[in-house]
């Protein structure tokens, strides 16, 4: 059976001038010519994406849109009118948003954090703002030091609050913020406590050494491109770490050790130094 706005993999049926037909099971799908792949002849398989076309007719495609049906995505509007607005999802077609599932008048240029959905009237791919009722912490599927993909969903007096797996809310601190970031992005993180009725607190990274070791291996690599020697240490001021690696001063003392510790590195009195190959 053939799921609207997800990928399926179908058989080519048969080659015409503009394009090919995928089997459906009925008279088939078309899969415009710019889309067929090098090379591609009836019997082979392909995978495509699926939706409808402004005509109203199921059509197939090799680009892959920013979201499926199920996601929750950031998508820019790129025109608006009376009925809604249509925003780009890194197809031909764009999806359109229903004035009825905006939580306030879009406009051209905007970035907004939507849920892709099937429309049960049209049939037709379309999204809608309106997710809070697609999100839930009853029943949660994530549990502390989880790696998860947050979208940074809105600013609030403590930090952001954001969207995890899709599925679940929580909220990243701005103590736990060293780098910029703004509503829409979307980034790793991970489960940093749950607390009473299901709070969760996330931060981005990685968790534990793992953590420890993305930041390690920035500043290696900040070493690396400074020809071997940066003028920063464990005593270093907290404002100048930050400003120098975008990290706490205790994030930093952290990476210091771990390099410390594999022998990458040495510390100096005037600051640290690549350590050479033994």
């Amino acid at each position: 059976m053939i799921q609207v706005g997800q990928y399926n993999t179908l058989k080519v049926l048969r080659a015409v001038d503009f394009g090919v037909f995928l089997d459906d099971g009925k008279e088939g799908i078309l899969l415009p010519k710019r889309f067929v792949p090098a090379g591609l002849k009836p019997g082979d398989e392909v995978r495509v994406f699926i939706y409808h076309d402004s005509e109203d007719r199921l059509i197939a495609t090799t680009q892959e849109p920013f979201g499926v049906v199920g996601d929750i995505v950031p998508l820019k509007a790129v025109s608006v009118t009376k009925q809604g607005a249509f925003l780009d999802w890194g197809l031909m077609k764009d999806i359109f948003v229903p004035k009825s599932k905006q939580l306030m008048a879009m406009r051209t240029g905007g970035t907004y954090i939507v849920k892709i959905y099937i429309d049960e009237q049209t049939g037709r791919v379309a999204a809608t703002e309106k997710i809070e009722p697609f999100l839930s912490n009853d029943e949660l599927t994530v549990k502390e030091k989880d790696v998860v993909d947050l979208i940074v969903y809105r600013r609030t007096d403590i930090g952001y609050t954001v969207i995890i797996n899709g599925r679940h809310t929580g909220v990243l601190h701005f103590n736990e913020i060293y780098r910029n970031i703004q509503v829409g992005d979307r980034t790793k993180g991970f489960i940093k406590a749950i607390r009473e009725e299901n709070k969760i607190d996330v931060a981005l990274g990685e968790p534990g050494y793992q953590r420890i070791g993305g930041e390690a291996g920035k500043i290696l690599d900040m070493l690396q491109a400074s020809g071997g020697f940066l003028p920063y240490h464990d005593k270093s001021d907290p404002d100048d770490i930050y400003a120098q690696f975008a990290m706490s001063k205790k994030t930093f003392k952290m990476a210091l050790g771990t390099l410390y510790k594999q022998r990458l590195i040495n510390i100096k009195e005037h600051g640290i130094e690549l350590a050479k190959p033994e």
